[in-house]
């Protein structure tokens, strides 16, 4: 009877040790996902970056234009005196 119950409790404990080994399998693959997405959204901000780095300098760009103009039409007396 003792051998009995211990060859249920060996065959019990042997489920669960495959059940941890495929857990342990899943855990490997979910933090190589993990590193995917992270890898991903490092990308991602580093485009942002960039996009908002153009739109600074276009910002420039056309600010330097404004004053160019604004210069050109008050030598030009194109420009009406504020009242």
């Amino acid at each position: 009877m003792t051998e009995n119950i211990e060859s249920l409790i060996l065959e019990q404990l042997r489920r669960l040790n495959g059940k941890a080994d495929g857990i342990a399998l899943d855990v490997i693959d979910i933090k190589s996902r993990l590193t995917s997405l992270e890898e991903g959204q490092a990308g991602v901000r580093g485009e942002l970056a960039q996009l908002y780095t153009s739109y600074a300098n276009q910002s420039r760009r056309i600010d330097r234009i404004d004053e160019r103009l604004a210069r050109i039409e008050r030598r030009l007396d194109l420009v009406e005196e504020p009242t």
